[in-house]
């Protein structure tokens, strides 16, 4: 048997594994398959797809939509195709931005790529039957009773049932850091959170044997996971990557790129020798080997943009050691008389995309983002995000206000936990000089550390990228779901994979930072102007 409704860490504040335990789980099971489902978000499948995929275990990339009055009304959508993981992609985006979604209305539409499971009865009554869809027979002790009216009403209406033990923990013992995670997400105690906020017990990775099926008499109910796994074929081809193309480069990319790049370069050098020439058309034929002129052209266009605007910018990193980046003024030092190798920054030997930094004013960059935006189209743009995680100080704080322990005593421990792994916790008064006072070994704080271990790197919430944005060559949601940042008020809108799983998409990020001391500068220079 197949598990089809699987959570990691990823759904938020929830489920308690990491995507690697998850599938060293399925790895340890001998399980040919595993579907990967987090709650209202896709933030772990490509590093799920991935890891998977070295296991030699089927990836199958899904789901679980709750409908947004009642987080216990649901439906598991499995992506069959490239085709479907886009549709799951934009409905995830609709659930996290639309305040108004329904999931009625969504299941009443037709997706031919995907799969819908659903626990509810009501649910599945609403369900477009040209979709492929299923019962979820939930096969736990708690939900007995409700399992059996489920495979009832299946029988009357004809409705395929699909087994299923839902995973958000990889163990019994692991019940707790679940409790402790939704204590955290409610602001409340482990004592005091209430049962309607924790899940069943039996939620827990069980080995397929493990699992009781006296409730199901029907031998082709135990045949449908494997027979959605058969459905469900997504390949990321990850590694591939997507670059969007430069608008308006006339006659062709590579003749634009060409004619802007050695104008700039009669402009900066005034006697170029052979060496000059030879080291120009060596970078060309390399960023043109590799394909990334587009790339080029659109970081170009930007700083075009941002000097027709007056701005301050300056460029920055391993960008500074190519002559193309320094003629097309992305960066202002010159490479070969300051001894800079091109290789460094580009080369046939390494496959991984350009990285080059710039720099503007803390007051003008969202200006110039706001360009990047109208010029290459809201669809096709977004901010990337960061997953903010569980950290030593992070860990411990919520872990003991989850004991109820007063915010006082709190921080007279807290403050000498330096910015490090959770991990380390429990030694980290032998690690750290400044925590070397702290004495854990007493309960509670013995019970406090070991949970607040247990939870180290979990991820808490999604914040901003300090400057990565993405363009597409279609629209953003053909790769991944999009949601609001943590300050929703500020109407900013990210993606839900971070940097790392950006790049594994073959999606190109491009930094456009924010620097306090550009907007100093600028203001200086303004005084001085007025003085003189």
């Amino acid at each position: 048997m197949i598990p089809l409704n699987t959570h990691s860490y990823y759904s938020l504040l929830t489920g308690a594994s990491s995507i690697e335990d998850i599938v060293n789980g399925a790895k340890n099971y001998n399980l040919s398959a595993l579907a990967l489902t987090d709650t209202n978000g896709m933030y772990g499948l490509v590093e799920f797809h991935k890891k998977a995929k070295e296991l030699n275990i089927k990836p199958i990339l899904g789901s679980l939509i709750t409908d947004i009055h009642s987080k216990n009304r649901y439906a598991i959508f499995l992506a069959k195709n490239k085709d479907g993981y886009k549709d799951l992609c934009s409905i995830i985006t609709s659930r996290k931005l639309n305040e108004k979604f329904d999931l009625d209305s969504t299941v009443k539409k037709i997706y031919p790529n995907l799969i819908i499971i659903s626990p509810n009865i009501d649910l599945l009554d609403n369900i477009n039957p040209a979709n492929t869809f299923y019962g979820e027979a939930i096969l736990t002790k708690k939900q007995r009773a409700k399992t059996k009216l489920l495979i009832e009403y299946s029988k009357q209406k004809g409705i395929k049932v699909v087994l299923s033990n839902p995973i958000y923990f990889l163990s019994k013992d692991d019940f707790i850091v679940h409790k402790l995670l939704r204590a955290i997400d409610e602001n409340t105690t482990i004592e005091n959170i209430s049962e309607d906020e924790l899940l069943d017990e039996e939620y827990y990775f069980k080995h397929p044997d493990e699992i009781s099926s006296n409730l199901i008499d029907s031998a082709e109910f135990f045949q449908s996971t494997e027979f959605i796994s058969n459905q469900c074929n997504v390949e990321l081809d990850q590694g591939k990557f997507n670059f969007p193309s430069f608008p308006n480069a006339y006659p062709d990319a590579y003749t634009f790129f060409y004619k802007i790049v050695y104008e700039g370069f009669e402009r900066k050098y005034s006697k170029p020798t052979q060496a000059h020439k030879d080291r120009l058309q060596y970078e060309i034929d390399v960023i043109s080997s590799l394909n990334f002129i587009d790339y080029f052209l659109i970081v170009w266009d930007i700083v075009q943009e941002a000097k027709r605007r007056g701005m301050l910018y300056i460029g920055r990193g391993s960008a500074a050691n190519s002559m193309v980046a320094y003629c097309l003024d992305l960066t202002q030092i010159e490479p070969i008389s300051n001894n800079l190798f091109f290789e460094r920054f580009l080369n046939r030997a390494r496959s991984s995309p350009p990285d080059v930094d710039i720099d503007f004013s803390w007051k003008e960059r969202d200006e110039i983002i706001k360009y990047v935006f109208e010029k290459y189209g809201y669809q096709n743009v977004a901010m990337i995000s960061t997953h903010v995680t569980f950290r030593a100080r992070s860990a411990f704080r919520e872990t003991a206000k989850a004991f109820g322990i007063s915010e006082s005593e709190i921080s007279n421990y807290s403050r000498k936990i330096p910015w490090t792994n959770a991990k380390n916790l429990p030694n980290i008064s032998a690690l750290f000089p400044e925590s070397k006072s702290l004495d854990f070994s007493r309960e509670p704080w013995k019970t406090i550390i070991n949970l607040a271990t247990r939870i180290a790197n979990y991820p808490r919430h999604l914040s901003i990228h300090p400057g990565g944005i993405v363009i597409t060559p279609t629209k953003v949601t053909d790769y991944c779901a999009l949601e609001y940042a943590k300050n929703k008020g500020l109407g900013l809108i990210i993606t839900q994979p971070d940097m790392y799983s950006i790049e594994d998409l073959g999606l190109i990020k491009i930094d456009l930072l924010s620097q306090r001391s550009l907007g100093v500068l600028r203001d200086a220079m303004k005084s001085v102007r007025k003085k003189s």
